[in-house]
């Protein structure tokens, strides 16, 4: 992951210039503006192609793919109708996301017609109902082979859709709620708006079985290539409330008159005044201004709704205390250290302070945005339980218990099982209860061949022991809200390690951070704000959807320190911890 020179920010410009000439002068600074950081991440694909994905403020907003480049869903949200779009019925986007193609079967033609596209062109899917594009990808005929055809037959390659990996990559946000034109038209003749529900259904589910072409390989789509252990990200988080009603829906129609800028500003503002007057006390003054933004103005934030002092017109935390300091005398704010500001004094008395009403629908299920640091989105530890398999070479031992190979138990229910297979066959040793005797069925699953004639009876625990050993370990991992996820084998510990590069440089390297669902991406930025120190993003070979971070020096101490202290990953599922240099000083 690389920081884009002034060079390539020019000629990225240029590019998406001429690759989307729709773009106004102005759009094209707020996408690519001159003074906010854009990341570089080069990853590669399933078949081993080379995709570069175009990053600002941790959302994907183009990707380049085979020297093309191609807008996100982030974009398109922003600009619907940067591409032509063709419509699709809802049930369709599952199928989508599944790596299917859409098929013109499937595709709602407006009494508009359809767009003018040709074969190659890029284009969108959006939705019945709403105009916010669910994907991007490649016309696979013309708009006129279209209607030459029937209507039948490909109708767009899909690359890249909401909710897949590289849409989870970025902030992980739904689509915005678009009118669609065409419907809301439709909706005022009459006839067409007493279509019978069930009708309606019906033949949308007729539409979703010719409407896309499951055979696409999972190669194909750019989305199945950022490496991220990721995909089981549970659906709640991804949702938003709906229903408000009232009161509500009267504060809706007003922000809807202003600018998102301007929304944004009156937010912080909310945000910064509840914070003042509920969440800072007198003696925690001086208050680093970071940890005010992070601890108290974040916790404030109205459910439903996403802090981000870079979609403001402020930019910058420093320029809104600024801001709150000369303009409405708030607070004081002082540079303490060289570099690091404190709120060291604030007017308790301010009229615009006593006067501001606590809004009590608000708190701690606001989650901060990802910014790479501490302030991103609390991450939880998962549960790790280690369980075991059913092996063929033990399936006579289980099959009273009706568990065949393959079944998933945890030891307790494996020792049980032994236990009552020993009472119902009586198999307790009469002279010695410590023992138990070895019957045919035993000896084949436990036994080795050199003991068949030699071993008459084991005990108990060797008993547990030998059966637990010819088993197929497995592990479960359970996040918060999520499905339980269980694999075979050993669960892979985070590997921190160092190497040298060139003249004795030392670099630290870490890596299956993807098991334990934390963002290498992520993960790195943090790292390089704590040590500033250079990171990058980098494949690991062989290994499918998983990357290497590396940063420069050794680290080993503060990478530590983040995972014990702020991810709280158990110790024992970390490796490398050892080589830390004494102190945690940087070589």
């Amino acid at each position: 992951m690389s920081e884009t020179t002034g060079f390539n920010r020019r000629k990225l410009k240029a590019d998406i210039s001429a690759a989307f000439p729709s773009l106004s002068a102005d759009e094209l600074s707020e996408l690519v503006p001159n003074k906010e950081e854009i990341n570089v991440v080069k990853i590669y694909a399933h078949k081993g192609e080379a995709v570069t994905l175009y990053v600002l403020h941790k959302n994907p907003l183009f990707f380049e793919l085979e020297k093309r480049l191609y807008p996100t869903v982030y974009v398109l949200w922003r600009y619907p109708a940067l591409l032509p779009t063709l419509r699709t019925w809802t049930p369709v986007l599952q199928k989508l996301i599944g790596g299917a193609d859409l098929m013109l079967p499937g595709v709602v033609v407006p009494s508009s017609g359809l767009p003018d596209v040709k074969r190659g062109d890029c284009c969108a899917v959006t939705l019945v109902n709403n105009r916010a594009p669910v994907a991007v990808g490649t016309a696979a005929v013309s708009s006129a082979e279209m209607h030459s055809s029937g209507m039948k037959g490909r109708g767009v390659c899909v690359v890249h859709t909401y909710m897949d990996n590289l849409w989870a990559f970025g902030d992980k946000s739904v689509p915005p709620s678009l009118p669609d034109i065409e419907n809301d038209g439709q909706g005022v003749n009459g006839d067409e708006c007493e279509t019978d529900e069930e009708e309606e259904e019906e033949e949308e589910k007729e539409e979703v079985e010719t409407c896309v072409e499951e055979e696409r390989s999972a190669g194909e789509m750019v989305t199945d290539q950022v490496c991220s252990g990721i995909e089981e990200l549970s659906l709640a988080e991804q949702k938003e409330e709906e229903g408000e009603k009232g009161n509500e829906e009267e504060e809706e129609n007003q922000d809807d008159q202003k600018t998102p800028q301007e929304i944004m500003d009156a937010l912080l503002v909310q945000c910064f005044l509840h914070a003042l007057k509920s969440k800072v006390k007198k003696s925690e003054l001086p208050l680093l201004t970071s940890t005010f933004l992070r601890n108290h103005m974040f916790a404030c934030c109205p459910s439903g709704k996403q802090l981000d002092i870079k979609k403001s017109s402020y930019k910058k935390l420093s320029k809104f205390l600024q801001a709150m300091q000369q303009q409405h005398n708030l607070v004081r704010v002082k540079e303490l250290t060289k570099g690091v500001e404190s709120i060291v004094e604030v007017d308790w008395k301010n009229p615009e302070l006593r006067s501001f009403n606590v809004l009590e629908e608000t708190g701690g299920e606001a989650a901060p945005v990802q910014d790479g640091g501490e302030g991103e989105t609390p991450y939880h530890p998962p549960e790790i339980t280690t369980l075991y398999s059913v092996s063929a070479r033990l399936e006579p031992l289980f099959l009273e218990a009706n568990k065949r190979k393959g079944a998933i138990l945890q030891p307790v229910e494996v020792r049980n099982i032994v236990t009552e297979y020993v009472k119902k066959n009586e198999l307790v040793d009469g002279n010695n209860k410590n023992y138990v005797t070895i019957n045919p069925t035993l000896c084949d699953c436990l036994l080795e061949k050199s003991e068949y004639q030699e071993v008459e009876s084991l005990k108990w625990d060797d008993l547990f022991s030998r059966t637990l050993r010819r088993m197929q370990e497995c592990y479960q991992v359970v996040f918060p809200g999520q499905t339980p996820i269980i694999k075979k084998g050993h669960i892979e510990p985070i590997d921190i390690s160092v190497a040298s590069r060139g003249s004795n440089k030392k670099v630290t390297l870490i890596k299956n951070l993807e098991v334990y669902c934390l963002d290498p991406a992520v993960v790195a930025t943090t790292l390089q704000r704590r040590v500033q120190a250079s990171s990058v993003l980098q494949p690991i070979p062989g290994a499918k959807d998983k990357v290497l971070v590396q940063i420069q020096g050794n680290q080993i101490h503060q990478v530590g320190s983040l995972l014990l202290d702020h991810y709280q990953i158990p110790r024992k599922y970390i490796q490398g911890l050892d080589k830390a240099l004494k102190g945690g000083k940087k070589k």
